[in-house]
């Protein structure tokens, strides 16, 4: 559909309208090659992967697509309005749909992996309780069981992915943190050392003193003894 021109509809086997317009768009795709498009049908029950990228939200849908630009057609499902559309090219007159929204865009691709998903996990549900006679609740209760095992399984293998990028810089963090606490110690032994010195220094100033005190006192004996003015104490013996 990404390349010429096509008009394409969405539908589905039980819905009651599409079956109303199933005649006509079969009379408007006998007109293609007159035409010079191509016209399709898709089934959003073995097509959820299409219908997902067009956002299919009600059927019958349909689309004009001209070289993968598309557009949604909403006028009246008749004949002549099919052909009035493509032949006058009313089709220029609406607006595309935008690019984020495009079928063709990585996003809408993602959707249509979801919508895949979501029927797979249907076609298994019916499989379980029209195969097997599991009863509805049963079949909840397994797919919440696969759930919670297949998301602790998911968990683990992320964690052990961010263990793998994230050792390195733990292992930095701890050398640095080696490296503070060694500073820090180093830093108290210098400390200790200063308050060391500076109390050695302190008793030498006391020495000093006693020093100059010793002194004063010879230099006072001294004198007595040249001074005969001066009488020498005797020590008193005890009675």
């Amino acid at each position: 559909m990404l390349t010429g021109e096509w008009m394409v509809e969405f539908y589905a086997p039980w819905c009651p309208a599409c079956r109303a317009l199933e005649p006509v768009w079969k009379d408007f795709a006998s007109w293609s090659d007159d035409l010079g498009i191509k016209i399709g049908q898709i089934d959003v029950t073995t097509s959820p992967g299409l219908s997902g990228r067009f956002v299919v939200t009600a059927l019958p849908t349909i689309y004009h697509v001209k070289d993968g630009i598309f557009r949604q057609y909403r006028g009246s499902r008749d004949k002549e309005e099919f052909f009035g559309f493509v032949e006058e090219k009313r089709w220029e007159g609406i607006e595309p749909i935008p690019s984020w929204k495009a079928p063709s865009s990585i996003q809408m691709s993602l959707v249509s992996g979801f919508f895949k998903l979501s029927m797979l996990l249907r076609n298994v549900h019916t499989y379980i309780t029209e195969t097997h006679g599991i009863p509805y609740w049963g079949s909840y209760l397994l797919f919440a069981l696969a759930t919670i095992i297949f998301g602790a399984i998911l968990g683990l293998l992320l964690v052990f992915i961010l263990d793998c990028f994230n050792s390195t810089k733990v292992s930095t963090q701890q050398i640095d943190q080696q490296k503070l606490t060694t500073n820090d110690k180093e830093e108290e032994d210098d400390g200790e050392i200063i308050d060391e010195n500076n109390s050695d220094d302190g008793e030498d100033e006391i020495d000093g003193d006693e020093v100059e005190d010793s002194v004063e006192e010879k230099e006072l004996a001294e004198d007595q003894s040249s001074n005969p003015d001066v009488r020498k104490r005797r020590i008193r013996k005890a009675d």
